[in-house]
This record gives structure tokens, sequence and C-alpha cells, in this order.
């Protein structure tokens, strides 16, 4: 009996493990059908999009943007394209440059107000540093191998403006006496400046300026006809002391000068700060009240006209409330005046530009006629200038102030300067335009016509009250409303003119996902 029951228990275990694979193979065979839903209704998703582009990667690639200076439009030129670009001297372009790179070569950290250039000229600074250059043909190379020129202006024109400017040698006085009785004022103590110490070396001449008082009050500070009459006198502030009020305001105006002493010495005056006023050109106010025409018009035409007129020359002082304060440097009679980058200025090769936009050290190629030879002559100007120095009238991208030298000859000459020139910017070529043009993104396909159909737009005044919509039209009864299309037509047309976000492709989930879906709102709903 013992065999015989051992074979039946050999057989029971056969059956057993039989059993046994069959409820595995049944137990899997749902995750293989839901595997091969789950395949057959991703399928349609891929077909779905074949005809789209691919997906960018997300977030996109930070890229350079290319060059943007702001409210300005450029365009890339050959440098043959430059008129009279290689006649020009080039070697004292280059003297000109490699003094604003003393600075700029030094530079370790980045500028707190970035701007197009940023700190790209420390390339070619370090490489003039490195160069002792003495030849005008190896100056001329050192630009074209180091820059790009870009011919630049503002938005919708086709050229930039200049002006000029000099530093006025005057007489003057250490003491008040009969005959110098205008003060120089030094800045005051009380004169605040948010974010600059009262004690910084120098203040910029724009923006806020206020007048302190106590610890915490802050007011506006005096303008030019309460500082003329006496606000700040008697405090100590005066430098020296001028003929006339013409000659401190054209000392402003030139924002520095040489002021020769009775005992035969000379002090150097350069600008400090302001009283927080906006510059207003007396210039344009005497062309606007038809007193000089506008092509006659220059500094020695002012002053001539403030000469014959005292009464209208204080009133006119006084339409320009902004107000200068200087301090005293250390220069002699010999040295050029210091410009805002803080490096003597070199006459016919230094400018003053918005210092906003451009960065100090940035050379310029200007082009075009000046009155250089007298009031109605057309001199050929074209010459490679450099950025040293900025002024409160000097705004735009394609804006200049020529400095021509100190005296009356520079002034006079400087003085006929209001024309219209062509600007060329030299830019580091670690900034080329066109190579980070060629990196940038292509723009996304604009939706078809038949998407945005399915996106049709909102009248904004549709849900607004009716008494809302009266007083936003109170014309209405009184002026007859043109006709109006459709609804639909206004949408149509409405949706054919603001671009939509493409429409995701529609993906009809499987039955086993709607089922889990099913399953996952009921348990939500326990």
């Amino acid at each position: 009996m013992a065999p015989e029951a051992l074979t039946n228990a050999g057989g029971i275990r056969h059956y057993a493990a039989a059993f046994c694979v069959i409820v595995v193979v049944l137990s899997l065979a749902p995750f293989a059908a839901y595997a091969a839903r789950k395949a057959h209704t991703l399928r349609p998703a891929h077909s779905a999009r074949g005809h789209l582009p691919d997906a960018r990667p997300v977030p996109y690639p930070r890229l350079e943007w290319p060059l943007e200076v702001s409210g300005s439009q450029y365009a890339p030129v050959a440098w043959s394209d430059i008129a009279d670009w290689s006649e020009d001297d080039h070697l004292s372009a280059y003297k000109a440059f490699r003094t604003s790179c003393r600075s700029i070569a030094e530079q370790r950290d980045l500028p707190t107000d970035p701007k197009a250039l940023g700190t790209s000229l420390r390339e070619p600074c370090r490489a003039a540093k490195a160069l002792d250059i003495t030849d005008d043909a190896k100056a001329r190379a050192f630009f074209e191998e180091h820059f790009l020129p870009l011919r630049i202006s503002r938005l919708g024109e086709d050229a930039g403006f200049v002006t000029g400017y000099y530093e006025p040698v005057i007489d003057g006085s250490r003491t008040q006496t009969d005959l110098y009785t205008v003060p120089v004022y030094r800045r005051p103590s009380n004169l605040f400046v948010r974010g600059f110490k009262q004690g910084a070396v120098s203040l910029p001449n724009k923006g806020q300026v206020f007048r302190k008082i106590g610890r915490r009050k802050l007011v506006p500070y005096y303008d030019r006809a309460e500082i003329e009459d006496g606000a700040i006198a008697g405090r100590g502030l005066e430098i020296c002391w001028l003929k006339n009020q013409t000659d401190l305001l054209f000392t402003q105006i030139q924002g520095s000068a040489r002021v020769h002493l009775e005992d035969g010495s000379t002090i150097r005056i350069n600008y400090d700060a302001h009283n927080g006023y906006p510059y207003t050109a007396v210039g344009r106010i005497l062309i606007d009240r038809g007193i000089i025409p506008k092509e006659q018009m220059s500094m020695q035409r002012i002053r001539e006209w403030m000469d014959q007129n005292p009464d209208g020359a204080k009133e006119l002082r006084r339409a320009n409330r902004s107000y200068v304060f200087f301090r005293e440097v250390n220069l002699s009679d010999k040295d050029e005046a210091v410009g805002a980058q803080g490096v003597p200025l070199t006459p016919g090769r230094s400018i003053a530009v918005d210092k906003a936009l451009h960065v100090y050290g940035t050379p310029f190629f200007i082009e075009g006629e000046l009155p250089i030879e007298s009031e109605q002559s057309k001199t050929p100007f074209r010459r490679l200038m450099v950025a040293q120095d900025t002024g409160s009238a000097i705004t735009g991208p394609a804006r200049a102030d020529i400095y021509y030298g100190a005296g009356a000859d520079a002034g006079r000459v400087s003085g006929r300067f209001r024309h219209n020139m062509r600007f060329v910017i030299l830019v580091p070529k670690s900034l080329d335009p066109l190579a980070r043009g060629r990196k940038m993104p292509v723009p996304d396909a604009r939706p078809s016509e038949k998407i945005a159909r399915l996106f049709p737009q909102v009248d904004p005044l549709k849900d607004q009250p009716k008494d809302q919509k009266n007083s936003a039209k109170p014309s209405d009864a009184a002026v007859p409303a043109p006709p109006q299309p459709s609804a639909v037509a206004a949408q149509a047309t409405a949706a054919k003119a603001v671009p939509l976000p493409e429409a995701r492709p529609i993906i009809k989930p499987g039955r086993e996902e709607r089922r889990r879906r099913r399953v996952y709102h009921y348990r939500r709903s326990r």
C-alpha cells in the first residue's frame, strides 16, 4: 500500500505545480493587457504630433543677447565705407584712447550701472597698455584689429547732433573787491543727494538734490535766483570772485575754468555738484522769443546780448534755475582740463557723451561739416574721438559735445557748433552683434488661422456694467456712432490680429485610463 500511496502523492504534486503556473499566468494577464492598451493609447499621440516641430528644452538656453543701446538703431559698416577713415590722424586718437585706458585696464569689479559695452573695453585697453605705438599706420591697424564699426543714431533718425565746449580763461580775485563782486561757490555742506555721501569726491550732474535741515528733513535746494540773492552767502564757501554773473554762467555751462588772479597766479576749478534743477538752455530761450535767429546762435551772440541788456540778462539767467558748484583742482596753467572720467582732455579728440548709455573710453568716429574757419564756413570734420566727459544737456546715443581747448579762440570756434553729424561707434570685437545674432533662437511659428478661431477674443467692454460703459463714452449721445461690424466678424478680425499659443493635441484616454480616473475620483469623494 505504501508504493501506491507514493505514486498518488507524486501525481498530486504534478497537478499542484501545473495549477500554480496557471494561476500566475492568469494574474499577469491584466498587467499585460494594461501595458498593451497603454502603448496603443500613446501611439496616436506620436502620430498626432508628427507634423509639429520638436519641443524646445525648457527652460530655454541662456544665450548672450546682442548689443543693445537704449533708444538707438545701429548697423555694421565696413572700414572702407567710413568717409576719410584712412586719412585721419589715428596716432592722436590712439594717444587719447590710451589715456582713458589707465583706469579701464585695472578694473576688476563689474560696473554698478551696466551699459551696453559693459567691461568689454578692458581687453583692447590692456592690449594698448602693452604697446608703445608711435606710427600712424600701426595706430590705425590697432583700432581695426580690436574694434568693429557700427553706424549709430537715435531711433528713426539718420544722424546725430554735436555741440562744442571749451575751458574759459577769465580774470578773478581771491577776495571780494569793488571790481570782483560775483562769488564762485564750492559745494555746501547741507547739499544732499540720495545714494551718495555728502563728502563724495564728485556728485552726479542729474537727479534730485536736497537741502538737509536738521537730521532728517529734506527740502529742494535753493535755485539760481535764491543763490544769486544771497541764500548761501557769508558761509565761507567762496573759492574766488569774478567780475560779473555772465562770466560765472558760462563757467557753469562749460564745467571748468582757469581763473587768472590779480597777483599773476592761476587757479583751476572743476564741476563738483549742482542744485538739482534741470538745465535750461538760455540760447533756446532767445531763439524761442525771436531775439536771436537760430542760424546765428552762438555763445558770442548770447554774451553780446547780455552785455547790452543787463536787466534782460538777469531775467534770462534766472530762467535757468540750475546752479553749479565747483571745487579747486591741483592743475598747472599748462595742463588740460580734467573730464568726468578723471583723465585730462585732449582738444579736438575728447567728447562728452550721455553717460547713462555709453562707457568712458569708447571711440566714436564723427563725420560732417562744421563752421571752424568762420561762421559761414563748412569745414570737413572727420575724426576719431574718445568719450571722456559728460554733461547734463548731452542725452541720446548719437549726441556729443566736442572739447576744443582753452581760451577765447577755442570759445569762439566751439561756440558755433550746433550741427547734425554722422556717428560711428567702435565696439570691441567681443561684442560682435552679427556673431551673437546667429546664436539667437528663431521665434516659434505663429498659430494657424484655424487654431486662432478656436480662441475668439472677448470685447473688454462686454462684461462692464451699463453705467460704466456710458461713462467711458460721454459723447456717444451727441455724436452718431459709426457702423459696427458684427460680433462674428469682430471676433474673427481680433483672432487674426493677436497671436495665440499653440493648441495642444487632443489625446483620447483608453478604457483602462478612464477606469483608473473613476477609481481616483471615487476615493477622493470618500
